[in-house]
């Protein structure tokens, strides 16, 4: 098996030690921070991602990856500053609504996005609509992902939408999800999108954006 191979699988199955090891091997061996990056954490998240999806694995093991992946990258992190500005597919922004400070959903919606390669700006818990307004202002990211656990705080959400279409006339994407929320909610508040867990989280990303 491939360096490649073992950090994809080693990846999938959360052995975090075991990728930092790997990782540096992969390095040491001359092998490029794309190839790391895109044919072993990218590769084993997207796994992931589609055996959450189905019911094969569950949130404590999709954490577990999750975390294995962002050890890996700690490895990576003086090579890739001093390559330069990593490249992303893309770059969203997440948050978790006004007047919810449930954010496990949504940390696991970053970790996924991060793990397929995307630039994430995770701005918290009970953000309002205008901290959104500004993040997008300042980062420019081409999605923004909304969270809400509470039924009580899915009004906010519905406030947040539009004040972004508002804000920005279609120039940014939004997702939006949370246990109360459903599909059909998603396009009564007009957001772009919907998605009913992580790994759907990064299919609608990618739809949205236009690129794989």
């Amino acid at each position: 098996m491939s360096l490649l191979a073992e950090i994809k699988a080693a990846t999938i199955a959360g052995k975090a030690p075991v990728v930092e090891d790997l990782t540096r091997q992969a390095l040491e061996n001359g092998l490029t921070l794309d190839d790391i990056i895109t044919d072993g954490y990218i590769a084993a998240m997207t796994v992931v991602g589609e055996k959450f999806k189905n019911n094969e694995i569950f949130v404590p093991e999709m954490l577990v990856a999750a975390r294995a992946m962002k050890m890996g990258l700690k490895v990576l992190e003086p090579a890739i500053t001093a390559a330069g500005e990593r490249k992303y597919l893309g770059k969203i922004i997440l948050g978790t609504v006004q007047g919810d400070l449930h954010d496990i959903g949504k940390n696991l919606v970053g970790m996924m996005l991060q793990g397929a390669g995307y630039e994430v700006i995770d701005l918290g818990t009970d953000v309002k609509a205008e901290k959104f307004i500004t993040a997008i202002k300042e980062h420019q990211p081409q999605v923004v992902g909304l969270s809400a656990l509470l039924t009580t705080t899915m009004r906010f959400m519905g406030e947040t939408v539009k004040a972004i279409g508002d804000a920005y006339q279609g120039q940014v994407k939004v997702i939006v999800g949370g246990a109360p929320v459903s599909e059909r909610f998603a396009g009564e508040i007009g957001a772009d999108g919907y998605a009913a867990d992580a790994g759907s989280a990064v299919d609608r990303v990618r739809e949205l954006i236009g690129r794989d």
